[in-house]
């Protein structure tokens, strides 16, 4: 799938291998435009960056020195962490704002429904009263 006009990647978890990094920001810089990608990193992936970190020094691309000295990840490593990769808690990139306002909605649809409910049972009832909760 190519998307035009990407100029930039954000990759909110590091990928597993190098191949996978050059895929994800791929979508970026096609056809000789220039584009750029942000990813984020945890202690817990450091083992993964050098490999990583060599393929964006071989692109030109400059990369932090500590990077370059991290230890080289060995192939059991790297073999488990691509079948099993790390667990994360889940990153949430809607502002609380909405979030909230999303919760009102809900709550006064349920109300909404509820109050129909009794609107209906009433009127099998005999009833012509409606209720409705404030």
């Amino acid at each position: 799938i190519d998307f035009k006009g990407v100029n930039m990647v954000i990759n909110y978890d590091l990928p597993t291998s190098a191949v996978e990094y050059i895929h994800r920001i791929g979508r970026t810089g096609r056809a000789g435009h220039r584009g750029k990608a942000v990813t984020f990193f945890t202690e817990d992936d450091k083992p993964l960056l050098r490999s990583i970190a060599s393929v964006i020094q071989r692109a030109g691309c400059p990369v932090p020195e500590y990077i370059k000295h991290l230890p080289k990840l060995q192939s059991k490593q790297k073999k488990k962490l691509i079948k099993k990769p790390l667990t994360r808690e889940s990153i949430c990139t809607t502002p609380k704002c909405f979030l909230k306002k999303g919760k009102r909605k809900m709550k006064t649809t349920k109300e909404n429904i509820k109050e129909k409910k009794k609107v209906k049972e009433d009127k099998k009832g005999g009833k012509s009263q409606t209720v409705s909760e404030s």
